[in-house]
């Protein structure tokens, strides 16, 4: 076996966050996420390639944490989002390159409802305009004080719609004393948001803004506020407004216009002309919507939409008029046939005024389906991606399809295809595991691996799909890496951990995860088990999980564990189990129910759902599918995997946010302290300034050391490093 894999590599590698093509389909831009162990942060950097391979990718900032790269109409200009203390291009003169240090990762500016102290210091973002014509720096747009959220190009390209918070005198003063560290006061019932810390009452609303002026504050004729444009809703401050202008001159925007919009995850989409006039409702309140997009002659709009309250039921994508001016004119579903999940952040992408792409969640993958306005059935697609690349980005325009894959032995990487390829090949069985060797021969240009001179010399797992039956008799799939040279059949049984998804509406598919990597590099079988509740599956098999918690999703993964021994290939005394937040509730199940597990690691969970809520953001879910917990208290109780606590034999590793407010951390100490009290081994890790994940570099590389070493400390023949 090849040596383990060494943890600080993490640090070498990066991940491609979004992407635009130019409107002449010649061009993609892309951002990636880097870490700069230097300074110990996670930077994003703007890149530019030509869509037919034909040179290396340009990164045109080095230093700056940009997101949201669009294009203007005619395709001469590039507008981001971006941190920086400076405009470049006005202090230095044109050309100048960007010096590192002045810039702030866009991760501090995802806080837009939290005027926690010290804000004052940092950068907002802004929208900063790349003159790809002429070259030089990127020239500051905007000015807001609270700094601009989201944008979109007008059709003409001299303006902007951007979204920004903008608070009144009194609002503007308790900010200022939130600042200074002072008293936090909340008047909403969604009290906070994780990532978003504690809310406040400032509203976030449209402005129009022309996108020749160079950001001046002062400059109120450049920014027209359009007041029937306002967010609200308890899902708003992470969703956003997510404004599109379209080639009808009609700004599409979301919200929650409802007496109550923090008692409800419903969101609708409205349009507007760019004076404030006009405002048009094209959804009922029935839905949870996002992605607007126009069609290219302006007359329809398609969204992603889902049930408010069922978020086991597949999200779809529907078409509704411009012209409509009210709810009952309709909206149609394109994709209800699918009975597939739009995947998670996906959006439909016009690619004439007839057909639309979309990223959809089927059987363990990311893949596109072709969807026709005209009603005829959906069409799944690219058949190049195979059984073992799922889909990561997505982008389309001047006919040309830019694509973000990924699968473990390459990493990311960035394609690009005619958009007539998109629909030429219908998909039709997802039963053969094809990987294609060579994608220029399916018409598939590859434009950048991103971590190809890293994964080069990384041990990466081989990959199977495995099928099994539950102890309900019904069939369930499990994504299997294998460790270097492993041979199911041949080779000794190998320890296994079982690595358990989020959501639970949610799946796994084949992907690179530098984990998987570092884990099979150390002898380890890793299996993702897709348990009842996934997505990707269907309706029906997600929502077997609703109205439950703890003994399906348990008995589906050590179902998968246990047939893995049965089979030669899992060493039955080395196995584990963890799982990162609705993972972390699951493993802590499974080791109340079961004793196959050598050591866990419930990660970022809920243990006790009765405490829970009214201290995480997630009230309006609960509420749906539980009640209140005065109202049902036994059902709160039966939920809970503390519960049955007594039960736990399994040494926990348990790990928590200590600003997780989708989980919050006092459940990973409610768990610590209670198996402790038992005399049952265990470790607590808190993680300082982290929300519902780990971004820091350090913090993410600590939390990887952590899991193997509690792996590797109850492991057998134990191989710690």
């Amino acid at each position: 076996m090849s040596a383990p894999v060494d943890i600080d590599r993490y640090y070498e590698l990066r991940s491609l966050t979004s992407l635009a093509v130019s409107p002449d389909g010649q061009t993609v831009a892309f951002v990636t996420a880097e870490c700069d162990a230097t300074d110990d942060e996670r930077r994003h950097a703007l890149s530019l390639v030509p869509a037919d391979g034909s040179r290396e990718p340009y990164r045109l900032s080095r230093a700056s944490s940009v997101s949201a790269p669009k294009f203007s109409p005619d395709g001469d200009k590039l507008a981001v989002l971006a941190a920086r203390e400076d405009d470049l291009a006005g202090k230095a003169g044109r050309g100048e390159p960007e010096e590192d240090g002045d810039d702030t990762d866009e991760s501090d500016e995802r806080a837009t409802g939290n005027a926690g102290g010290g804000a004052e210091d940092k950068p907002k973002r802004q929208v900063w305009v790349y003159d790809l014509e002429f070259g030089g720096d990127a020239r500051q747009v905007t000015a807001f004080e609270e700094g601009v959220r989201e944008f979109d190009w007008s059709p003409e390209g001299d303006r902007l719609v951007v979204s920004a918070r903008d608070p009144t005198d009194d609002e503007r003063e308790y900010l200022e004393q939130r600042r200074d560290d002072g008293p936090i006061e909340v008047t909403r019932l969604q009290h906070k948001r994780d990532g978003a810390g504690w809310l406040d009452d400032v509203t976030t609303y449209l402005f129009v803004v022309d996108a020749r002026t160079d950001g001046d504050p002062d400059d109120a004729e450049s920014a027209r506020r359009l007041d029937a444009a306002y967010g609200a809703g308890s899902g708003e401050p992470l969703s956003g407004l997510q404004p599109r202008w379209g080639p009808c001159d009609r700004i599409a925007f979301l919200t929650n216009d409802t007496d109550r919009p923090d008692d409800s995850l419903a969101m609708d989409v409205f349009t507007i002309a760019p004076d404030g006039t006009d405002r048009r409702k094209h959804t009922d309140g029935t839905l949870r919507v996002s992605a607007p997009r126009f069609s290219p002659d302006g007359g329809r709009l398609a969204f992603v939409g889902g049930n408010p309250e069922n978020w086991y039921e597949p999200s779809e994508v529907f078409v509704v008029s411009v012209d409509s001016t009210s709810t009952s004119d309709g909206y149609r579903s394109l994709s209800a046939s699918l009975d597939r999940t739009v995947a998670r952040a996906g959006a439909p992408t016009w690619t004439d005024d007839e057909t639309l792409l979309c990223p959809f969640a089927d059987e363990g993958l990311t893949r596109l389906v072709a969807l026709d306005a005209t009603g005829d059935a959906p069409r799944r697609t690219f058949e190049w991606q195979g059984t073992m690349r799922t889909l990561e980005a997505l982008d389309e325009a001047g006919g040309t399809v830019a694509v973000c894959c990924s699968c473990p032995a390459d990493g990311p990487v960035l394609y690009a295809f005619e958009t007539e390829a998109a629909g030429a090949a219908q998909v039709s069985s997802l039963d053969e595991p094809t990987v294609l060797a060579n994608p220029s021969d399916e018409g598939v240009t590859q434009l950048h691996a991103l971590n190809e001179s890293v994964l080069e010399d990384l041990p990466t797992p081989a990959v199977r799909r495995v099928t099994f039956e539950n102890s309900d008799d019904e069939e369930v799939e499990a994504i299997v890496y294998l460790p270097p040279g492993f041979v199911p059949g041949e080779s000794e049984p190998a320890p296994t951990v079982a690595a358990i998804h989020g959501g639970p509406m949610s799946y796994d598919a084949p992907t690179f995860r530098f984990e998987h990597t570092l884990w099979t590099s150390r002898g380890y079988i890793v299996v993702r088990v897709n348990y009842r509740g996934s997505t990707s599956y269907g309706r029906e098999f997600a929502e077997r999980l609703k109205g439950s918690r703890g003994r399906l999703e348990s008995d589906d993964v050590v179902s998968g564990v246990r047939r893995l021994v049965d089979d030669g290939w899992a060493d039955p005394e080395n196995l584990f189990v963890t799982g990162f937040s609705y993972g972390g509730i699951t493993t802590a199940h499974i080791v109340t129910r079961y004793d196959d597990f050598a050591a866990g690691a419930p990660e970022h969970g809920i243990y006790d759902f009765y405490s829970n809520v009214g201290t995480d953001d997630n009230h309006a879910w609960h509420e749906w599918e539980f009640g209140m917990p005065w109202e049902h208290p036994d059902t709160y109780r039966e939920i809970s995997s503390i519960t049955d606590v007594d039960r736990i034999e399994t040494p926990l590793l348990i790990t928590a946010g200590e600003e997780d407010w989708r989980c919050p951390p006092t459940q990973a100490e409610q768990l610590y302290v209670s198996v402790r009290k038992r005399g049952v081994d265990a470790k607590l890790v808190i993680y300082p300034n982290e929300h519902h994940n780990i971004g820091d570099p350090t913090r993410a590389t600590h939390r990887l050391r952590e899991l193997t070493r509690w792996f590797d400390q109850y492991r057998e023949s134990s191989t710690a490093e």
